[in-house]
């Protein structure tokens, strides 16, 4: 496997500087390469790299674990100083999102760089293929996509992104040091607009944006329901665009919307941005970063500031309003979150509230948010392991889409959904209408059905062995972290090799070992069924494995 020493940056802007201060944190020395200004001389030919160090520096949250680690970071310019890219294993691409302006600089790049050096784009929005198109074969097979997220050292996720010709054995090598050195959790994007966590975190806010004006529901409103109450960070929808960036929002949804390169073109395409949006961003709404956005922070007339929300059909400020919804106040009260969301969506026996706005909001929200996940299959992944990992590293989300419908209850939400005429992922159409199980569920990467209480004939080897309808069940139960209710199927089953504990789908990869919990890397991948058994168990020592 190849071994990463050094590192070189092309771009020092905010991702560009933060990727060489996370680098720098693993101990590795990274290059830090950018333009040289207009008329400049002498040292002031690195200014503005210099800059992108300096405000990686100041950033708050701190881009270095401790300031020393700078050192550790070494700044140039793309005139004097791209020939010592010969001396890195590994070269990172962060330039400004223009495909003619990354192929200029990466035609240099080529004829610098020593074969085999792995040389990767950080893109948000352009084909990652197309970039290096016409280059070299060795520049080729050495050229994939690498999404950080930002801030780089506090965001797990790193979408790796494969290119017909990319070398396996270097996209393993950088997945391997991502994982020791940089505690990346990696997942494996295809080459689409906004790849897999902007994709679908991207529809989902537009979505909510349009169920808002739809409803005639208030910032405080939608944020009250788009945040723990389903699992999502605290901060849920509009703080969090506070927080990242209402322009950086509008640059990854013109990835998808706009008329550029990269546009995604799918059956949700319709939705836009709303003009109260565009009015912030001619505003200067932007954020954290104006001190004003959705919401805005002003000095309260005790010791403590005032958070202020937007009224969004007339951008003015008003005092922030306690949402009131009788269902949500209830449901706080449940400590498991899928059980809360059933409550909420009044999947758990309940009848829904008369005149419940919260549990209709997240009715909609969520039915489009899976039929749409679902669809997405497999355009940019071939399986929901990888988007609700994607969506749990990069959007902070405690469940994925996928776990997060398991948990609502798949067979449940798709008959509701068909009775209320709604769209329905074409794939989960096909098993629905063909099985017609009691229950559905997502088992390692695609939709699986109990097959109880028929029963059926498995192989094992060359034998031939007749299952019962309750060996199916509970077969069923252990892969997809769901009974189906026919037998007694208890979830707490023991493998019999350890008394490892069998891990449900909200937590794959850990497993219970001597009272001590340990991560599993990429056990996804690895192995069939995630009850903690190592991977090559046999069935007769691993009842968990599965059979034919």
């Amino acid at each position: 496997m190849k071994r990463i020493h050094k590192v070189a940056v092309l771009g020092a802007g905010t991702m560009g500087a933060r990727i060489a201060g996370h680098f720098a944190n693993a101990g590795v020395p990274a290059l830090l390469l950018d333009m040289v200004p207009p008329d400049a001389d002498g040292t002031a030919r690195n200014k503005i790299a210099a800059a992108g160090l300096e405000a990686a520096r100041k950033s708050k949250p701190a881009a270095f674990y401790e300031p020393s680690l700078a050192r550790l970071v070494t700044i140039g310019n793309f005139e004097d100083d791209l020939k010592r890219l010969a001396d890195v294993d590994w070269i990172v691409e962060a330039v400004v999102e223009n495909l003619e302006i990354k192929r200029s600089l990466l035609k240099k790049v080529e004829a610098i760089r020593k074969p085999g050096t792995i040389v990767t784009t950080n893109t948000s929005g352009l084909p990652v293929a197309k970039i290096a198109e016409g280059f070299s074969e060795d520049f080729r097979r050495s050229w994939f996509g690498t999404h950080f997220f930002n801030p780089p050292r506090y965001m797990r996720l790193l979408e790796l992104i494969p290119t017909p010709d990319a070398d396996r054995r270097l996209m393993e090598a950088v997945t391997h040091f991502c994982d020791t050195q940089l505690g990346k959790g990696v997942v494996l994007a295809k080459d689409t607009p906004n790849f897999i966590a902007n994709r679908i975190g991207t529809f989902s806010v537009l979505n909510v944006m349009r169920l808002m004006q739809e409803m005639d529901m208030s910032v405080e409103e939608v944020d009250a329901l788009t945040g723990q109450a389903l699992g999502w960070p605290r901060s849920a929808t509009f703080r969090t665009i506070d927080m990242v960036g209402l322009d950086i929002l509008g640059h990854v949804v013109s990835n998808m919307t706009g008329a550029g390169v990269g546009q995604a073109i799918d059956e949700r395409s319709d939705l836009k941005l709303p003009e109260s949006y565009r009015q912030m961003l001619e505003r200067k709404f932007l954020g954290d970063k104006t001190k004003q956005g959705f919401y805005n922070k002003v000095k309260g007339e005790g010791a403590e500031d005032e958070r202020l929300a937007l009224d969004w059909k007339t951008l003015e400020y008003r005092p922030r309003r306690k949402p009131k919804f009788a269902a949500l106040e209830i449901a706080k009260n449940v400590e498991a979150t899928g059980a809360r969301v059933r409550m909420l969506l009044g999947l758990d026996g309940s009848s829904p509230q008369k005149g419940d706005q919260s549990g209709a909001f997240l009715w909609a929200a969520l039915s489009d948010l899976w039929a749409y996940s679902a669809n997405r299959i497999p355009e940019i992944s071939d399986s929901v392991v990888e988007i609700d990992r994607a969506m749990h590293l990069g959007f902070n989300w405690e469940l994925g889409p996928f776990q997060l419908w398991d948990a609502a209850g798949v067979e449940a939400t798709v008959r509701r959904m068909k009775k209320e005429g709604r769209p329905i992922a074409a794939n989960v159409e096909q098993l629905h209408r063909q099985l017609r199980p009691q229950v559905l569920g997502f088992v390692h990467g695609r939709l699986e059905a109990c097959r109880c209480p028929a029963g059926r004939v498995v192989r094992r080897g060359r034998e031939k062995i007749e299952r019962s309808g309750q060996e199916e069940c509970r077969s069923f139960a252990r892969r997809s972290g769901r009974g189906c209710g026919r037998h007694r199927v208890s979830l707490e089953d023991e493998c019999h090799r350890g008394g490892h504990r069998l891990a449900d789908h909200a937590n794959l990869e850990a497993r219970r070992s001597g009272g001590q919990l340990r991560r599993l890397r990429d056990h996804q991948r690895r192995a069939e069924f995630f009850c903690g058994c190592e991977p090559d168990a046999p069935a007769d020592v691993c009842p968990g494995r599965r059979m034919g």
